[in-house]
């Protein structure tokens, strides 16, 4: 094996090795486009308590007093009545106190392994989101406010209506359910002096843990905010400050919180009128690195009239789904870090090519990923095939080269000169020995993406493949991580038949294999099964080229 190559496999598995570190690194947040004032008002308003002046009335008084509460950010179920709404996939419940969902419970999904307890968004005794009404300096707390149901909007089980008044003035929040239940249409006006004022909604401690592997499913808690100007901007709970809250100034498309496999999102219905700023604060009393809850507070001016109008989605990160809603909602999950520009639209591009596969064949995935695999592998073909066979010309002249190089090491120009010379004779360029290189590390992208298609794509969660339970946990038993390692070793072996002697090549014939497998025997199953099949399905190709290798070797080129 040549030195090139080894460096190709060398740099490779750094990238690798590395990239589970360098990707989680948050995006860098874009430059406030929105007048700071904004931003320190909300933030102002996430630390204060509530005014004792402001206690308000409602349109009916309350069935169960609740008790008054020092903390503003508290998320202790309120006292009200609760109201369900059922639609196709998903189970609503509302609390009148507050006129806010507690939880939201999904028809099709499951905990894992092979669970009948259906998954439910919301944490046991805490609820959603609330709401506070801002008005000058004034805040009232409408999680305070026992809100009426308008039974003539519930009857038509299309919509769920509260009303209370304020103060002087009249609040009115409403949910509109498309066909699934997935999407709520959220909509509301303030009458009276309030109507000069501003809503803020509160969302509370982040989605629940759902997954077999709790400690997987923590990793991936995060708040997510798509700026109108801007990409996509990540914020891992375990990077916020208990103390110093971390700001999002810009006028923002959607916030959403998310945990592995599922969704929360608040979804701007005007253009005008976006979400203000946002403002995020670790959970107190939590470890540095073991961040469990966060809280975030989010400011949705009112329009003229008073009126306010989002979408909430309570679901799953379904990537056909959240990509036809648009407003780069599939995007959720911001792919690469540093590389998210490469990385990000191969993600796009190999979803889409494993979904079109999948339904057009209306095969299990894991017939999905072998039939993947081996296509990518022939349509590298004839690129391996053009790299591998620039190898043996350079494997030809090796001499001459070597020659050339130790006549004129002391005349840089006639070096090059010669050089070009002979490259020039055997139908090469000085370009050669760098396109030798370029098959092993094109690959890198589509196996970057695929990486963070298993980590982070419901579509494989809880796909079972032969002896696989699920596609996107770890091999129970390791067969495959051992395959891939396995034939990562037997292509070393073969492409060292017949090259000249290099302890180093030797070498790393045995200790890549085995640095692969170390890593690989944790990731997804579905992810070793690819880059298995890719080894494979290169064995063909590499034993011819050893062939060819064979004969130079036996009638060697004349100089």
């Amino acid at each position: 094996m040549e030195k090139r190559l080894l460096l190709a496999l060398v740099l490779a598995a750094a990238v690798i090795i590395v990239s589970q570190k360098l990707f989680p690194a948050p995006i860098t947040p874009k430059t406030a486009t929105v007048d700071s004032t904004v931003a320190a008002r909300v933030e102002d308003t996430a630390s204060q308590k509530p005014p004792a002046a402001q206690t308000p009335t409602a349109v009916e008084p309350s069935k169960a007093q609740r008790p008054d509460s020092t903390r503003l950010a508290s998320a202790e179920i309120p006292s009200g009545d609760t109201i369900t709404a059922t639609a196709p996939k998903a189970i609503y419940r509302f609390t009148s106190a507050g006129a806010a969902p507690l939880d939201v419970t999904l028809s099709d999904y499951h905990f894992l392994p092979k669970s009948s307890k259906n998954i439910v968004l919301g944490r046991p005794g805490t609820r959603l989101l609330s709401y506070d009404l801002v008005v000058g300096k004034d805040t009232v707390h409408l999680d305070k406010v026992d809100f009426a149901v308008d039974s003539s909007a519930f009857a038509s089980k299309k919509e769920i209506s509260f009303a209370a008044n304020v103060d002087s003035s009249k609040v009115v929040i409403s949910y509109g359910f498309a066909s699934t239940g997935y999407l709520a249409n959220v909509r509301g006006s303030v009458t009276g002096p309030g109507s000069a004022g501003e809503l803020l909604i509160r969302l509370h401690h982040g989605l629940p843990f759902v997954e077999a592997d709790s400690t997987d499913d923590l990793r991936n808690l995060a708040y997510v905010v798509k700026p109108v100007q801007g990409d996509v901007n990540s914020i891992s709970f375990s990077k916020l400050d208990s103390l110093q809250p971390k700001v999002e100034p810009d006028s923002l498309t959607w916030v959403a919180s998310k945990n592995k496999y599922f969704l929360l999102a608040l979804i701007s219905t005007q253009p005008a009128r976006p979400f203000a700023a946002a403002v995020f604060t670790r959970g107190p009393h939590q470890p540095t690195k073991t961040v469990t809850t966060a809280d975030g507070l989010i400011l949705q001016p009112l329009n003229k009239n008073g009126e306010f109008a989002f979408q909430l989605y309570t679901g799953p990160q379904e990537w056909r789904r959240l990509h036809q809603m648009g407003q780069d909602l599939d995007h959720v999950n911001p792919y690469g870090g540093f590389f998210r520009a490469v990385v990000q639209p191969f993600s796009n591009i190999v979803m889409q090519v494993l979904l079109w596969i999948h339904d057009g064949l209306r095969i299990n995935y894991g017939w999905v990923l072998i039939i993947f695999g081996v296509v990518v592998r022939l349509l590298l073909w004839p690129l391996n095939q053009g790299a591998m066979r620039n190898s043996l010309k350079l494997q030809r002249i090796q001499p001459q080269l070597q020659e050339i190089q130790k006549r004129y090491k002391s005349n840089p120009e006639k070096l090059q000169a010669e050089m070009g010379k002979l490259y020039k004779d055997h139908g090469m360029s000085p370009f050669t020995p760098l396109a030798g290189c370029l098959p092993m590390l094109i690959p890198m992208p589509v196996l970057f993406a695929l990486y963070f298609v298993f980590q982070n794509t419901i579509e494989f969660r809880g796909v079972s493949f032969l002896w696989l339970p699920d596609l996107s946990q770890r091999d129970p038993i390791f067969i495959l991580p051992a395959v891939m390692g396995l034939s990562m070793y037997v292509l070393s072996w073969i492409s060292l038949r017949a090259s000249p002697p290099n302890p180093q090549a030797k070498m790393m014939a045995y200790v890549f294999p085995v640095m692969m497998v170390v890593f690989f025997w944790r990731l997804a199953a579905g992810l070793n099964l690819y880059y298995a099949v890719q080894n494979l399905a290169t064995l063909p190709q590499q034993w011819l080229i050893a062939r060819e290798r064979a004969k130079l070797t036996v009638t060697p080129a004349s100089g």
